[in-house]
């Protein structure tokens, strides 16, 4: 049986999300027919062509000058070596506000709700961008696409609802680069996730990135992410670092032996150093060395 690629590299895969601004939007994508999505039909980007491959001459700003996906280089098309993906978060949740000012980039199709109906909506919006872009990827966190629950089995419900939306749309080209879990927007993961000192924190993690797993898998995504954005410590005075490196052990050990119930490539964001001997360590560098040479042999 062929291996699953499990690797672990320095940064996580930060991809150029193009962002073309949108006219007054008719919010159900173009191939509808007419039909309705709500309280919205037709396009989300009326006024946006697909992007073509004019070169470097052209004068127009909706085409590509250099990247020409079909141009062979060294045997391989242009799209092969350059696989842009559109980062869900960044171009669809994305608002424009930091700590320092209001947001400034609304959606017009945004009706200032977080429900299941709105997901949808900005998961419509998000294919019909990614096909008038040309590009063959996505990436995406779970409570991005899906709003969260006041439980987990409400969250995981809602995540399905819109993820089966999303296996639609995507047909058989289009698929996630990577998925991830959000582990580090809601207030319980302040202190981390797989290094939070609350075995309640800890547990919901766990079953957050095995659903994240799954439905990654489920759409065909190539990778998956583990960032720990929240992980690590601010002071050793109130710090076991020991314990808390081996319940993060035991965290990826959990997801090592489910991926190889389904099947999927790991790509952990941390710098190379600390993740080889963290991995080292804890018996994980093995299992990935000896994977990634199995499927690259």
């Amino acid at each position: 049986m062929k291996a699953a690629k499990f690797s672990f590299f320095i940064l996580c895969l930060h991809v150029v999300s193009l962002v073309v601004i949108a006219g007054i939007p008719q919010t159900c994508p173009a191939d509808s027919s007419g039909s309705k999505c709500g309280d919205w039909a037709g396009e989300f980007f009326p006024s946006i062509p697909k992007i073509k491959y004019e070169g470097p001459s052209s004068k127009n700003p909706l085409a590509f000058k250099w990247y020409n996906p079909e141009e062979e280089i060294l045997g391989k098309k242009m799209k092969d070596w350059l696989r842009f993906s559109v980062a869900f978060w960044h171009t669809f949740r994305g608002t424009g506000g930091d700590p320092f000012g209001a947001p400034t980039k609304m959606w017009p199709w945004e009706d200032g709700t977080n429900s299941v109906a709105m997901a949808k909506r900005r998961m419509r919006a998000n294919f019909e961008f990614i096909d008038k872009l040309g590009v063959d990827f996505w990436c995406f966190h779970d409570r991005d696409i899906a709003p969260d629950g006041a439980t987990l089995e409400e969250a995981n419900a809602n995540l399905d609802e819109v993820i089966a939306l999303a296996k639609e749309l995507q047909g058989t080209k289009i698929r996630p680069l990577w998925g991830t879990a959000q582990l580090f927007m809601h207030p319980r993961y302040m202190h981390g996730a797989a290094t939070s000192s609350e075995l309640g924190v800890y547990a919901y993690a766990a079953a957050q990135v095995k659903k994240a797993m799954e439905v990654t898998h489920y759409l065909g995504g190539e990778n998956y992410v583990f960032w720990g954005g929240r992980e690590g410590y601010q002071t050793l005075l109130n710090t076991d670092m020991e314990r808390e490196l081996n319940h993060m052990a035991s965290f990826f050990e959990a997801a090592v032996a489910y991926k190889k119930k389904i099947g999927y490539n790991g790509r952990y964001d941390w710098d190379a150093a600390t993740t080889a001997n963290f991995l080292r360590k804890y018996g994980l560098l093995v299992v990935i060395v000896y994977v990634w040479h199995t499927v690259n042999m």
